[in-house]
């Protein structure tokens, strides 16, 4: 069976760093992110956990793939990337 899975763009408050992860539970991932769930990690050493971006994947393998073709891109194709789809970079996990 397949299991669907999200390419996702995170950022802080000033937009100066940007990361790209892969998971199967947005909402969960998004969570660890923003309660420092991993003290050590690269998104809670620059306060990254601002979603600006994703993408939903029907499998796994192909968000990894598509993963891997966003974080081998540059930062702008990164940026825009994201402002193709949110412009004013509102955090997509907050409700509306």
């Amino acid at each position: 069976m397949k299991k669907e899975a999200y390419v996702y763009i995170l950022t802080n408050t000033t937009k100066s760093v940007l990361y790209v992860g892969v998971t199967s539970d947005l909402t969960q991932r998004i969570q660890q992110h923003r309660s420092g769930f991993f003290k050590n990690s690269f998104t809670s050493k620059y306060r990254i956990n601002k979603l600006v971006y994703y993408e939903l994947f029907q499998d796994i393998t192909d968000a990894i793939t598509r993963e891997k073709q966003i974080k081998a891109g540059s930062r702008q194709k990164k940026i825009d990337l994201i402002n193709s789809r949110n412009p004013e970079w509102k955090d997509l996990m907050l409700k509306n």
